[in-house]
């Protein structure tokens, strides 16, 4: 088999994973008694960060993502998704704390992974959302500290 080969089937192992969690999380959410339409967004975003995100650049389990948050929301959701706005990271913001609680709950994650992706997206969120917004107007470059 060639590394490619290895790699997708690596990749389709962790998203099969992925879909036990995010059934948790759905079975969390309705339980809670959201509204359908706010379940599927927080599935919808959920699922882009665990199964385009963290398998983007290398193959990163769900329990890895806690450390990830600020790779994604900080840079990677704001160069390469059209739909990057603050209000949107504010909702991928309430959708990862509300899924690692549910995984926290279920035992998939430690308390002190939970605690450092509160910590990530306290002290990190309002500098994503200024960057997002200078991004988008064209006023910001990721590149400009290189030259």
């Amino acid at each position: 088999m060639r590394h490619e080969e290895r790699y997708e089937a690596a990749c389709e192992q962790v998203r099969a994973e992925n879909e036990r969690y995010l059934d948790i999380f759905e079975r969390d959410l309705t339980g809670a008694g959201l509204a359908r339409s706010t379940i599927n967004r927080h599935l919808d975003n959920v699922s882009f960060y665990l199964n385009d995100f963290l398998l983007y650049y290398d193959i990163n389990r769900m329990e890895d993502g806690c450390a990830q948050v600020n790779g994604f929301l900080g840079d990677f959701f704001i160069r390469k998704c059209m739909w990057s706005t603050p209000a949107a990271i504010r909702q991928y913001c309430a959708s990862l704390k509300k899924f690692y609680k549910s995984m926290l709950g279920a035992g998939h994650i430690q308390q002190t992974s939970y605690d450092q992706l509160l910590d990530e997206i306290k002290y990190g969120k309002e500098g994503w959302c200024d960057r997002c917004e200078a991004f988008n107007g064209g006023s910001f470059s990721f590149y400009e500290d290189l030259f």
